[in-house]
């Protein structure tokens, strides 16, 4: 399984990209991945190949409208069972004896 955190950033008029993450975040959940978005990307959990096309398709959503897209990817592969998205952020917790706010 493998924990991928990426963020998307297109050249769009303005300074918002809050709407062009709106339509990549609709591609990501529809995916049926489990994920997690934070104010400054999107982390997704799944097998190598289909992490990784998700993000090519995300890409491929804003490709058209886009002259321009800068990509931020960080990846943390390990064979075993999926829910590390959640038990990693436990596991922290478990030290601490005390729930984060996250």
């Amino acid at each position: 399984m493998v924990l991928i955190e990426f963020a998307m950033t297109p050249r769009a008029g303005g300074d918002s990209v809050s709407a062009d993450v709106a339509r990549i975040l609709d591609v990501i959940d529809r995916s049926g991945l489990p994920y997690q978005l934070t104010p400054m990307g999107t982390i997704v959990e799944g097998e190598w190949d289909e992490a990784m096309e998700l993000v090519t398709r995300c890409f491929k959503t804003l490709e058209p409208s886009s002259s321009r897209i800068g990509l931020t990817l960080k990846a943390d592969w390990r064979p075993g069972p999926g829910g590390r998205i959640r038990s990693k952020t436990e596991s922290v917790e478990k030290h601490l004896g005390r729930k984060l706010k996250t």
